[in-house]
């Protein structure tokens, strides 16, 4: 009841205080950021092997097999690895913690893949590894 009271015998001091709060609430509401697609950087690196001749059971079991059993042991933040084989060509996807250092998994996973490319079958000579990242698309060969 004081209020009214209040309201009453001060009515400029409420018609200030109404219009205060319309400015800062139109002021607040203008200078909030509001993103439609945020900006969601998912770190991915994609290593592609290649080998002619073989079909994808083989691919799954001699190469794509290894090269994710050894994954684990020697590069560091991986939250979950994928992989695919087709005739000729696997794909192993690896999917990183959010706060990894980019460059350095890309180069752990070169690493690796140089090193398991000497106990690969004759003629296994093609590897890519590219971070496939949203905003960046690199490739390391």
């Amino acid at each position: 009841m004081w209020i009214v009271r209040f309201a009453l015998k001060r009515p400029y001091t409420f018609v200030i205080v109404a219009l205060l709060i319309a400015i800062f609430g139109v002021a607040s509401i203008v200078t909030t950021p509001t993103d439609i697609l945020p900006d969601i950087a998912i770190p991915i690196v994609s290593v592609i092997w290649t080998y002619s001749g073989l079909d994808a059971d083989d691919m799954s079991k001699r190469i794509i097999g290894v090269c994710e059993r050894a994954l684990p042991t020697t590069v560091n933040n991986i939250q979950y690895t994928e992989s695919q084989s087709y005739s000729g060509v696997g794909v192993i996807k690896i999917h990183f913690q959010p706060n990894v250092q980019i460059d350095l998994a890309i180069a752990q996973v070169t690493a690796l893949s140089q090193s398991l490319l000497r106990l690969m079958p004759r003629g296994f000579c093609r590897r890519t590894c590219s971070n496939t990242t949203p905003p960046a698309f690199r490739l390391c060969r």
